[in-house]
């Protein structure tokens, strides 16, 4: 049975700037205290699940558990069906600058443009997933997953949002996530989706 958040601090356990901001945003009507685990010092643990729901609940377990604080976990990641879902759950790791923490996602969409080319498809169709993972610290923990579907277009284009948006095109839209202004884009994105999810279980009446 899913749990009740009503007020008060709540962690986003994430390093990322743009994906902090972009919750932070989302659940900037309902009177919380977001927090960052960049905020907090706390350490990001090792993401060693297999599904984005392993990966979103193993972060927000850690957080819970180090902060004494209910703690949100975004593990999202873009899926491409020509590559046979990938980069998928790897999407972070695809941006690594050589053996550091350090992420530059020109180099992984460059990477997705080379490997589509090599395939030799014209399969451009894609899918971010986003799963949302909400953990207290006595352990329980309530999971939503939200998804948008699409296609690829390169060369990237825009500059707003993060990741891989500058290659991604929502069904029924003309332009890019990265060329489109928030407010829109929340109206939308999976992240959205799984936000609506957490909201009417956890934030409604």
């Amino acid at each position: 049975m899913t749990r009740k958040l009503s007020g008060g601090k709540l962690v986003v356990a994430s390093h990322n700037k743009g994906k902090v901001r972009e919750i932070r945003d989302l659940l900037g009507p309902f009177g919380l205290d977001v927090v960052s685990a960049s905020d907090l010092g706390l350490p990001e643990p090792e993401e060693t699940g297999t599904s984005f729901r392993e990966n979103a609940e193993l972060k927000a377990r850690a957080a819970a558990e180090r902060a004494g604080l209910p703690s949100l976990s975004d593990d999202s990641g873009l899926c491409v069906a020509a590559l046979d879902g990938a980069p998928g759950i790897y999407s972070a790791r695809w941006a690594l600058v050589g053996a550091g923490e350090q992420k530059d996602f020109t180099l992984a969409m460059d990477r997705i443009e080379r490997e589509l080319a090599a395939t030799q498809t014209s399969d451009v169709r894609a899918h971010f997933i986003c799963g949302l993972a909400l953990a207290w610290p006595d352990g329980h923990v309530d999971y939503f997953e939200g998804r948008v579907n699409g296609a690829l277009t390169f060369p990237p284009r825009g500059t707003q949002g993060f990741g891989y948006d500058p290659i991604f095109i929502a069904e029924g839209e003309a332009i890019t996530f990265g060329e489109m202004e928030p407010e829109r884009k929340h109206a939308m994105s999976h992240r959205a989706d799984a936000f609506r999810q957490l909201v009417e279980a956890c934030l409604g009446g």
